[in-house]
């Protein structure tokens, strides 16, 4: 007998914690079974320094971001202020590594789709919980913050973690040794 008509349902769930250093993070989920998913993303908060809260304890601190990425190759960072600000877009960080333009959500198709006619197809393009402000963390913090995150991966239902932690380049190069 074929399989037919039996269609699995699955939810996107968003999950708001803290981490070590009394950092902000929020995990949004798909997922066809609540429960498990919700056990699991608890699991991992509190075997790595952190703990689940409650829908809304963390995402005030955050805004709701159209972003786009592009490689820092495709235009210097003058050029790409410039491009950005005519496309309708509010932001752009730029860094050795590329450019990180931001957008309004009701914008995003706009920016994107301007942005691609100016310079190609973006590296990535996503809405993204973007951290108001951020909060450095010691080394401690920091390796617990790593393990977390890799936990969170580590879940298949996980498709996106945004968080408001910043660790110094001198932590992340002992931590990655």
């Amino acid at each position: 007998i074929a399989g037919g008509g039996e269609s699995e349902n699955y939810d996107e769930v968003r999950y708001e914690g803290y981490g070590p250093g009394g950092t902000a993070i929020i995990v949004e989920a798909l997922t066809d079974n609540r429960n498990r998913t919700a056990s699991d993303i608890r699991t991992a908060f509190a075997k790595n320094g952190g703990n689940l809260a409650e829908t809304g304890a963390v995402s005030f601190m955050f805004d709701r971001m159209g972003n786009i990425h592009y490689p820092a190759e495709v235009a210097s960072a003058e050029n790409m202020f410039e491009i950005v600000i005519e496309a309708g877009a509010e932001d752009v960080d730029s860094d050795l590594i590329g450019h990180d333009i931001y957008c309004q959500p009701a914008d995003f198709h706009k920016v994107s789709e301007a942005l691609a006619n100016s310079l190609g197809d973006p590296k990535s393009a996503q809405l993204i919980w973007r951290p108001q402000n951020t909060i450095e963390v010691d080394e401690k913090a920091a390796n617990t913050i790593v393990l977390l995150l890799e936990a969170l991966e580590d879940n298949d239902d996980v498709q996106q973690i945004s968080a408001n932690f910043e660790i110094s380049d001198e932590i992340m190069a002992k931590l990655s040794a």
